[in-house]
Order: C-alpha cells, then structure tokens, then sequence
C-alpha cells in the first residue's frame, strides 16, 4: 500500500497521521509496524515520531506486518466448537484443560494452536503471530465463550471495548458451601501473592477488582451462583469466591480442591469425590458475553451451556441432591 502524503498533513506524526487513516489497525499495532520497518517513509525506515513534508512517499506492507520468522507454531487438530462466524469475528465455545496461549513448556497445545489449525486462513496475516486473534482470556479449566477477531479492525475495535470495560460478561460458578446472600457485590485490590507467584490475593497495592453476583441455588453442600465481573483481573472470580468463604468447586489454587470432601460425612465425601471425577478441576464457566460488533457496531450477545460434566453437578445443586 503506497499514500503521498498532502500539504494538509504536514508536521504531523507519522504515527498520529497513519491512525487515522488505517481505521483498521490500532495506534500500538501501527507503531509495531513502524518499529518493524514494515511502513518506510520515501524508501527508508523512519521513527514513529517522524514529522511528515508535503508530497512524501509512505509505503505499507500489510501482506507480512509481523516478523513470523521469530514465531513458528503448530497447528493443533482439536475440536473446537465454533458458536458464530462472519469475516471480522468467532465466537467459540472453550474447552476445558486447555491455556489459551503458548507459554515456557507449553507452545504446542493451546487455544492459539487450535485456532491456527481451525482459522488458517483468516489468521495467516496477524500482526502478533504468537497470539494470533487473542482479546482476552480464560483461564485453563474455565470453559465457555470467547471472542476471537479475524482480523487487526476488529482485534482493535473489540480490545479497545475491553479496555473501556463496555463488554458485559456472565459467568457461573459452582462453589463450596451454602451461600447466604442472594445478590451483592465484592470488591478489592488483587496483586501476587509474593511467596506463591501465580496466585493472586488481596493486597494494598495492586489492581482493583469489582465483580457482581447473584445466587442462583444454595444447595446443601454446594451452591451455584452466576457473577458479572466488571473488572478483567487474572483469576478475580476465583479469588473473590474464595475471598468470600465459598471457594469454587475444584479449584485447588484458592482451596476449592477435593480435600474440602473430607470435612463431609462419608456418604456425603463419596458424592463429592464422584462429581470432582467428573470435572478434574474448577467449575467456572463464561456463559455469556454482549460487545459492539467491531464492524455493524450494532449490540451482539452470544452465550453456551456448560458441558455434560459440569451440568451434571449444576443439575444436582438445582434439584437439592447435593
């Protein structure tokens, strides 16, 4: 792509200038490109700030506008249901036991190598080929909805709704003990835990993390409750159940895991201990999520039922079996 640039843009920034004229990449990701040469100001590879002279050449190469030569990463042949599909978006339903992007140790068996195998095509050009079509996350064992952008206009249109906490999400958690209140809000500071790094807590410094609840049963032993995070912190669902003395079902990281059978009786243990073999991990699934489509701007909400494991424990709290 080649643009002169007119007497009307002179002295401006390369980068404020290109922003907003390449509606479909985001300042940062235009910036990258700079900072990659893949945007040369007459032949030659300039800086972000570089002040723009009337009659300039900007040249543009879209067709490689990231370095893949650093990422190479397989395709996963897994299933994958995909709930929705047009060119800007898909949305997809997560299955459990998967992270969702490559980290140390794992860069052949995440959601990122599912979806280079599902969406080839669609992904070949992303501008972060390490994390291609990624706007946001779920943790491992959380099933459930999850957008990913096709393309770099809707991974900007739809991060920067991320980021102005526009989109509303809805989850539903399986969690320990019977919960009192029916609705309520829980609030706080989350950071590292300092002697456990990938566990958060409450801290004096740190993020703030609100998120919303509202029960949906109290079972004898177990309780299903359904939370709106207004927030997007690692972990904050599962730490605000634990926070609030009713960790989720499963979860060993916060003290939901099956040792907690062990303060049942023995019939009551034997149950627990069947339902976690279901599972083998944390109950908590995304439900539903409501955005702004990146390209109608239009209101679009997209939701999925938990799996047949989970539903059977869900089902066994609604009908007051556990």
């Amino acid at each position: 792509m080649k643009i002169s640039v007119s007497s009307s843009d002179e002295l401006k920034r390369l980068d404020s200038f290109l922003s907003k004229r390449l509606v479909q990449f985001s300042r940062t990701n235009i910036q990258k490109m700079i900072a990659n040469g893949l945007i040369l100001v007459n032949e030659k590879i300039v800086k972000k700030n570089f002040r723009l002279s009337y009659s300039d050449s900007i040249d543009i190469d879209i067709s490689s506008k990231a370095d893949k030569s650093k990422v190479s990463l397989k395709k996963w042949d897994y299933p994958l249901e995909v709930l929705y599909q047009d060119k800007d978006i898909a949305i997809i339903n997560k299955p459990r036991g998967v992270i969702v992007h490559p980290a140390p140790g794992n860069h052949d068996r995440t959601l990122v190598n599912i979806l280079l195998h599902r969406f080839d095509k669609e992904l070949k050009n992303a501008l972060d080929p390490s994390r291609p079509g990624i706007v946001h996350r779920l943790d491992k064992d959380t099933t459930g909805i999850m957008i990913i952008a096709l393309n770099e206009h809707a991974h900007w249109k739809i991060s920067d709704q991320f980021k102005d906490r526009t989109i509303q999400k809805e989850y539903i958690a399986l969690t320990w003990r019977q919960w009192k209140e029916q609705s309520g809000i829980i609030e706080n500071i989350l950071g590292r835990n300092k002697k456990n790094p990938i566990q958060f807590e409450s801290s004096d410094t740190g993020k703030k993390a609100l998120s919303h609840f509202e029960l949906i049963k109290a079972g004898e032993y177990l309780s299903a409750v359904r939370f709106f995070p207004k927030t997007g912190r690692t972990h904050q669902i599962r730490v605000h159940c634990k926070e609030f003395g009713f960790p989720i079902f499963g979860d060993e990281l916060y003290g939901g895991g099956i040792k907690k059978s062990k303060e049942f009786m023995k019939n009551v243990k034997a149950k627990l201990d069947n339902h976690f073999s279901l599972v083998q991990g944390h109950c908590l699934h995304a439900y539903s999520i409501e955005f702004e489509h990146p390209s109608t701007l239009k209101k679009v909400k997209f939701s999925v039922d938990p799996n047949k494991n989970f539903n059977t424990i869900y089902n066994a709290i609604l009908n007051d079996e556990i």
